[in-house]
């Protein structure tokens, strides 16, 4: 079976309006790169996976439970660009000609609903693709999940699977939300543990299993770090719940082929002729 491919929304338009210039129009004079790059991303891995299926998921900048728990997570994320606004409320009815599914997780997170399509669609018996820039999706990835990770150049996104996740850090991808508990995140608000790294949060995971049982053993540990997982506990395990997936009663949605003619003319009426005519081509050779 082909596998689900489920896009974070919000992840890859950002990526898209700050990669492509600004000087990127449609017919009105205004600016489509945000929309533009997006769509020649999520049709990179049409064009070499053949989804049965694309949805993309948006939702909550930031999850009212998260804020309570951590008053900084998301502060310092900056709002909406002027020039991005317009086409982030165009992006559901234009992705809507090209038959991919836009659903939205409400109070909850984009990562969230992600995580929830992949889990729905493994219980089916399929496959999934996280299409992500968010390394919190990395928890999701098993047998049967991969995440395509953006990077620069003209390779593409990576795929990563178990395999790539600890090749990265050391640990399997079940103990992400203890090792981002313990290193921090940065771009979400994320402080971590004091004085524990990268290299040691996958010391004390490899070792110990998951935060749990790291602190239940603080002892074990060297002076430093044993002080810090004590005087700490309660707030490392704040900081692992923000981190973990919520879970969202989705259902598996059914095979929709990318409808590449509608999407042809949304490009053209926007004035993505180079697009339209990629489009064309690939309605043609299907």
């Amino acid at each position: 079976m082909p596998p689900l491919l489920v896009v974070d929304a919000p992840s890859l338009l950002y990526r898209a309006f700050y990669g492509l210039p600004k000087s990127i129009t449609g017919a009105d004079g205004k600016p489509v790169n945000a929309l533009l790059g997006f769509a020649n991303q999520v049709l990179w891995a049409i064009e070499r996976h053949d989804p049965r299926a694309v949805i993309l998921c948006s939702g909550a900048e930031a999850a009212t439970y998260r804020v309570a728990a951590l008053p900084r997570y998301h502060a310092d994320r900056p709002p909406v660009p002027d020039e991005l606004a317009p086409q982030w409320a165009d992006a559901p009815a234009f992705f809507g000609a090209f038959d991919w599914s836009w659903e939205d997780a409400g109070d909850l997170e984009a990562d969230d609903l992600l995580g929830a399509y992949a889990q729905a669609e493994v219980a089916n018996g399929g496959t999934v693709l996280i299409f992500s820039g968010d390394r919190d999706m990395f928890q999701c990835v098993g047998d049967a999940v991969s995440v395509l990770f953006p990077r620069g150049g003209k390779d593409g996104p990576e795929l990563v699977d178990t395999k790539g996740v600890k090749e990265k850090y050391g640990i399997r991808p079940d103990q992400v939300p203890d090792f981002i508990a313990l290193r921090g995140d940065p771009s979400d608000g994320i402080p971590g543990a004091k004085g524990i790294g990268e290299k040691t949060a996958g010391e004390i995971l490899r070792v110990h299993g998951d935060l749990e049982t790291a602190i239940a053993n603080a002892d074990k540990e060297r002076p430093r770090v044993a002080q810090t997982l004590k005087n700490q506990a309660d707030e490392l395990r704040e900081f692992r719940k923000i981190a973990t997936l919520q879970p969202i009663e989705v259902a598996c949605p059914p095979d929709a082929p990318t409808t590449f003619g509608p999407a042809s003319e949304a490009a053209t009426a926007r004035g993505m002729n180079r697009l339209a005519t990629r489009l064309e081509a690939l309605a043609q050779k299907g």
